[in-house]
């Protein structure tokens, strides 16, 4: 019986923390989107806000109506996905300065460099904590989507 009891108390324990964490994260949980930058072509949301932080979603470089690439070269690519970024931001009354992250994912890392040179003009003071990652293909047949978190 006391074991019974004891196992009980433990459940009810282990419960509460997570049922907390659950209702604490929806709470504090907020969806955002600018009409600046093509709407989400998935089950995605274009931002989220969790406190003072903002996730962006990976962008990639389509035009304004999400139905065709915009730019050949790796710098136009580049060019186009920050300057995304940007709107995006200022949407929410913040600048790239405010970026503390980004994860650029490319398809061909021999344009790092390339890529890195556009990068450089938008974070050229105090540049975000930054992850470069190789991969077999993106969305649309892109050459570079970026995601970033920005913080107030």
């Amino acid at each position: 019986m006391m074991k019974k009891n004891l196992l009980r108390a433990g459940l009810l324990i282990a419960l509460v923390p997570i049922t907390f964490y659950t209702l604490a994260a929806d709470a504090n949980k907020e969806i955002h989107s600018t009409d600046a930058v093509y709407p989400a072509v998935g089950p995605y949301s274009q931002m989220v806000q969790a406190g003072d932080t903002y996730y962006l979603s990976g962008v990639i470089p389509l035009d304004i109506s999400g139905s065709a690439i915009q730019g050949e070269s790796i710098e136009e690519q580049t060019h186009k996905v920050l300057r995304y970024i940007s709107a995006m931001l200022e949407a929410q009354g913040m600048t790239l300065a405010n970026v503390v992250m980004s994860t650029v994912y490319m398809t061909d890392l021999a344009e790092f460099a390339a890529m890195n040179g556009v990068y450089g003009e938008y974070f050229s003071e105090q540049p975000p904590a930054r992850a470069t990652v190789g991969v077999a293909g993106l969305p649309r047949g892109v050459k570079i989507e970026v995601s970033v978190v920005a913080s107030r």
